[in-house]
């Protein structure tokens, strides 16, 4: 049985400098805050004006589809865990503060590849996260979804653990895993939110 390699092991002949693994895992974070955000919704009320934004879906289908998103963050997060060394700063850089130029290693281009694929899949997620919360904060206004404030709550304890990772600058690593937890909170909290759909 062949031991399975880590794509950023590579030989140092056939390698090159990765690109920087936190352009990768700043947006995914981003895109975890903007579905966070959703908690906002709960005390910034307002009366309801005739030429508001209206959601131009169903609250079912934006649901389904932040859920969605929800998994796929879950995984783009796991995926960087299961590659340390290319997007969760293993090695001697791993002490180093979430920053820019410190945590490219060496790869192949077999991790090269990887890597694209990342920021492709972080950079759709991060497009839909946005327009699904939207959409989603406008159905919480329009009351087609009444949630408890347990809810709204739990997005924010969500919010306040990704900031934890910016104003105290985490680690890549830390920033990671952080990011996989969260991911998967957000997960049941969509879940939870899609039970109180009134429309």
């Amino acid at each position: 049985m062949t031991e399975k390699r880590d794509p950023a092991d590579a030989p140092e002949a056939d390698s090159r400098i990765a690109p920087d693994p936190f352009a990768a895992v700043l947006p995914a974070i981003a895109a975890l805050g903007t579905i966070s955000s959703i908690a906002a919704i709960n005390w910034a009320a307002r009366e309801r004006a005739a030429d508001r934004i209206r959601p131009k879906r169903k609250a079912v289908m934006v649901l389904r589809e932040l859920e969605t998103c929800c998994l796929h963050l879950s995984e783009i997060f796991r995926r960087f865990q299961r590659n340390p060394r290319l997007f969760a700063g293993e090695g001697a850089q791993g002490a180093s503060p979430l920053k820019f130029g410190v945590h490219g290693p060496r790869v192949g281009m077999d991790a090269a590849k990887l890597y694209q694929q990342a920021v492709n899949d972080v950079a759709s997620m991060l497009v839909l996260a946005s327009q699904s919360a939207f959409e989603v904060m406008c159905a919480i206004e329009d009351g087609t979804v009444e949630a408890p404030e347990e809810i709204f709550f739990g997005f924010g304890d969500c919010q306040d653990r990704l900031n934890k990772l910016i104003q105290q600058r985490a680690t890549l690593k830390v920033s990671v895993d952080t990011g996989a937890e969260v991911a998967e909170r957000l997960v049941s909290l969509v879940r939870e939110l899609k039970k109180h759909r009134t429309g």
